[in-house]
């Protein structure tokens, strides 16, 4: 997909460094993202928060159970708002 991560560096308190399929690439802030009594609280520890991985065009962690949609790092990490073609029908 247009959005998908095909690079990402941790770089330090909670910033990543994204590369997306388009070609495009920047930073992202993910400090906002640990918050008590949710899934993201995990990421307080911030050895589990570096320890992500790519799987299908998004960052996961641990076995799967916490990930980021791609299109809302790629927002971060650009600063452009993903845009979805409307869809159009066909008629005769």
């Amino acid at each position: 997909m247009f959005f998908d991560v095909t690079h990402a560096e941790y770089l330090g308190n909670y910033q990543i460094h994204f590369e997306f399929e388009d070609g495009s690439s920047g930073v992202a802030d993910l400090s906002n993202y640990p918050e008590d009594g949710t899934v993201f609280s995990a990421f307080f520890n911030l050895d589990y928060f570096s320890s992500f991985y790519i799987e299908h065009g998004t960052l996961v962690w641990g076995n799967g159970e916490i990930d980021i949609a791609p299109e809302k790092l790629y927002e971060l990490a650009t600063n452009k708002t993903v845009r979805y073609p409307e869809a159009t029908t066909h008629r005769e």
